[in-house]
């Protein structure tokens, strides 16, 4: 069973504080109140806006932005307003657990607990320089932990292979320029191994799975383990996450609302990380 918003907080709490460094007598939404006011945190803007430059899926369905209408109307006031159309998947955005399970959560179903939390970030950074189709492996992850202790109940874990500084570059952030079904084959960039995500799912309970890459699994994938086990126990990834590199490895916290899809495979992400200025210099 996963932890109430109450137990979601405190574990938040206890990763920005520590246990011996919330005030007495506050609750924990009076503290995260005061960790958000003013200059206590600073804000992190973790998505990529959309436009002509948006990267997306080779298959997928570009941006499209139609203007209505843009400047002084015959009453005398100024009015601006567009028509969009984009593909769920491309930018940075969510992929809903139904993306790759018949059963799994559709957009408007994921808990809004799932979506903001704790954020613990492994850095596979140097890994993936030196190999684009590297995969983050169980021992990546058992290595983080015995640095810095079990992944916590409820976190948000994000995977950060350096990736980001390769947007909005299709060629070298996709492997290809190339668009169409011919160009899935030629795609090359990090992700997750299944067996990590089997792991994961099996021995901790992250609420989700976040990537500064198109997918969780990595480019040269024909069977999408890792989006089928993750969506297989309801755990959504974000995709195309933007300023990994600004976040420490631990003490920051993510928001990361989607637009709301009634029946949605994914779609569009907003995601925000809020640094405690005790973590700012732990990057």
């Amino acid at each position: 069973m996963r932890r109430s918003i109450t137990m979601l907080t405190s574990a938040a709490l206890a990763l920005s504080f520590g246990s011996s460094c919330q005030p007495t007598g506050q609750q924990p939404a009076d503290v995260i109140a005061t960790l958000f006011a003013g200059d206590a945190a600073e804000w992190i803007d973790m998505s990529y806006s959309y436009d002509t430059s948006t990267i997306f899926w080779p298959t997928a369905r570009p941006f499209d932005l139609e203007v209505v209408s843009a400047g002084m109307t015959e009453a005398g006031y100024y009015y601006t307003a567009n028509n969009f159309c984009t593909a769920e998947h491309g930018g940075t955005h969510l992929d809903a657990p139904i993306h790759f399970h018949e059963s799994g959560h559709t957009t408007e179903e994921i808990p809004l607990r799932q979506l903001f939390g704790p954020a613990v970030v492994i850095d596979v950074s140097a890994a993936s320089a030196a190999n684009p189709d590297y995969r983050v492996s169980v021992d990546d992850l058992q290595s983080w932990e015995a640095t810095h202790g079990p992944l916590p109940e409820g976190s948000i874990l994000l995977l950060y292979t350096g990736w980001g500084a390769r947007w909005p570059d299709a060629e070298r952030y996709l492997g290809t320029a190339s668009r169409g079904p011919e160009a899935v084959a030629q795609l090359h960039f990090p992700g997750l191994h299944p067996d990590a995500a089997r792991w994961l799912v099996e021995n901790r309970e992250v609420d989700a799975v976040g990537i500064d890459t198109p997918s969780i699994d990595y480019g040269q994938s024909a069977l999408f383990e890792a989006h089928r086990t993750l969506f297989a126990q309801n755990v959504p990834a974000f995709e195309n996450v933007a300023a990994l590199d600004r976040l420490p490895t631990k003490g920051a916290y993510v928001i990361a609302l989607p637009m709301k899809i009634a029946g949605g495979s994914g779609g569009p992400l907003r995601m925000v990380g809020v640094i405690p200025r005790a973590f700012q210099r732990d990057r």
